[in-house]
């Protein structure tokens, strides 16, 4: 069978929309071979569905002693589902990029996978020299958004069309099928947030290095830090960033260690956490999309190896309120929910936190494939309504740490309530006198 992709002019790293379906039977070894003018590629099908999470890598060969590339070729498996939509979207007010005219917008649609990265799925056509697009309609199988999953995350990005291949980056938002499904209405208008944030060198940036003062990342960690740190017996604390391309290849990672010590992320005390943060900032490049459930399920992992009530792990998270993997993320809290964590999240800028109220559960206790989650251990609150008016960042900060800790004693008594462990009421070992004391 001879199946051929689209072209896409003046690229080395194309991101192609065509999509194939295939047979795949366990029992079988399925053989493919994959052809480029560089050279070409042997692998099964099996090979890519036993790959983790079904995503292979294999260099391009062909040419001998001549580096040609790399394909990556990733399945998934469809669901029943055969609907198909038909959908429009036009936009108002985008950005100017051409230095002559005005933009040529045109959308990127992503549908996202179980490991939380993203496969392209629909391009719209370009449109010519305007700020205030109206795309043609164009209707697609439901399975190619979502694979039947009407929550699954839906990333869209503008872009505006140079000739020679290298697009200008707009903006994007996430959406959802179900949340498409609910046509023409103020529920469905999106704001195109553009890439501002991503280069901490800039004022504009939220991770921007003030000399002068930190910025809200900081406060916000110095503030949650500060007080919690106190009840940690050895003052070491595993820090995590996610959103970023890291040295040397320019890996998208979602759970990489501040410290850039893979096997041992822990940092001393909160100026340990604060030096990481800076100094990490030099060395990765800040990147989308934003996913939530890696570092979610990371500490996850270790609450579930210490149920016995001798351990409370306490998660903060600091975000801008962009969140990519909205379904993966519920998932995980769910999941985390019969375990000895709770979740902080402080949301810093301007931006809409609808998503992270909703993850926040205080209204309607957070649910995931039907199933609620079994206790409340997410607390959310954004640092601007904490902000002091006369730029007083102390007093700032320990209004937000009072706020943002208040549920946490409440949340590890329902814990242990629930697993029936009671306070341990040993004494502590006698001192003696031939004992060395501090």
């Amino acid at each position: 069978v001879l199946k051929r992709t689209e072209v896409i002019d003046n690229t080395l790293n194309p991101d192609f929309v065509r999509k194939y379906i295939l047979d795949y039977f366990f029992e079988e070894k399925q053989n493919l071979r994959f052809d480029d003018f560089l050279g070409q590629v042997y692998c099964t099908l099996g090979e890519i569905v036993g790959s983790p999470a079904s995503r292979l890598e294999k260099p391009l060969g062909g040419i001998p002693g001549k580096k040609c590339g790399t394909i990556i070729l990733s399945a998934e498996e469809l669901g029943n589902c055969r609907d198909y939509t038909t959908m429009q979207f036009c936009a108002n007010k985008l950005d100017k990029k051409d230095f002559f005219g005005k933009s040529d917008p045109f959308m990127v649609f992503y549908r996202s996978n179980e490991d939380g990265t993203f496969t392209i799925c629909h391009k719209t056509e370009v449109m010519k020299n305007t700020l205030n697009p109206v795309w043609q309609p164009f209707s697609i199988p439901v399975r190619a958004l979502c694979n039947g999953d009407y929550d699954r995350t839906i990333k869209v990005e503008v872009y505006d069309w140079d000739r020679d291949g290298s697009h200008d980056f707009i903006g994007e938002f996430t959406t959802s099928y179900k949340e498409l499904c609910r046509g023409q209405s103020q529920l469905n208008v999106y704001e195109v947030s553009g890439d501002k944030d991503r280069n901490p060198s800039q004022s504009t940036s939220l991770h921007y290095m003030n000399p002068y003062q930190m910025n809200a990342y900081a406060m916000a960690l110095k503030a949650v830090g500060e007080i919690i740190q106190d009840y940690d017996s050895d003052k070491m604390f595993p820090a995590l960033g996610f959103g970023a391309k890291l040295p040397p290849d320019g890996r998208v990672s979602h759970e990489f260690p501040l410290n850039g010590n893979i096997e041992n992320p822990y940092c001393n005390g909160m100026q340990g956490i604060l030096e990481a943060y800076h100094q990490s900032l030099k060395t990765v490049q800040l990147y989308g999309p934003t996913n939530f459930a890696p570092v979610v399920n990371h500490v996850a992992r270790y609450a579930a190896a210490v149920q016995d009530g001798s351990q409370y792990f306490v998660l903060l998270i600091i975000t801008d309120g962009v969140i990519s993997d909205m379904a993966q993320t519920k998932e995980a809290i769910v999941n985390a929910a019969k375990l000895p964590m709770s979740i902080i999240i402080v949301g810093v800028g301007q931006a809409e936190f609808d998503a992270m109220v909703e993850l926040d559960g205080d209204d309607v206790r957070i649910s995931s494939r039907g199933k609620l989650a079994e206790r409340d251990i997410v607390q959310f609150v954004p640092f601007r309504d904490y902000m002091d008016r006369t730029g007083n960042h102390v007093l700032s900060m320990a209004r937000l740490a009072k706020d943002v800790l208040a549920e946490i004693p409440d949340q590890l008594i329902s814990y242990m309530k629930s697993r029936g462990i009671k306070p341990n009421t040993d004494p502590p070992p006698a001192y003696s006198p031939g004992d060395n004391a501090v």
